[in-house]
């Protein structure tokens, strides 16, 4: 059985050279996969962006009550309320689509 010898990183001058050699390289070369191990970020948390939304007045103050009566801010109960419809969306196989 043959065992190819690991390759060293080379020096690089600046982030694009590093990022043009190693988009042409094969990291076989470099790297033994038989050492990887599962990494875990637990505090890694999900990127967020602000995103502007009109909402009728009542509907708005509606949830704002909701959010107060149980303790959250009203942006993180829309949150909610809108992960939920998304999950049931999918599990009725998009009812929502036209």
């Amino acid at each position: 059985m043959k065992i190819n010898k690991i390759l060293p990183i080379p020096k690089f001058k600046n982030e694009d050279d590093e990022r043009n050699f190693w988009a042409k390289a094969d990291t076989s070369k470099y790297f033994d996969y038989s050492k990887f191990r599962r990494a875990r970020f637990p505090n890694l948390k999900f990127s967020t962006e602000t995103i502007s939304l009109r909402v009728p007045a009542g509907m708005l103050d509606d949830v704002k009550i909701q959010a107060n009566k149980i303790d959250v801010p009203y942006q993180s109960l829309l949150k909610i309320y809108i992960s939920g419809a998304l999950e049931a969306d999918k599990k009725n196989k998009f009812a929502f689509a036209s």
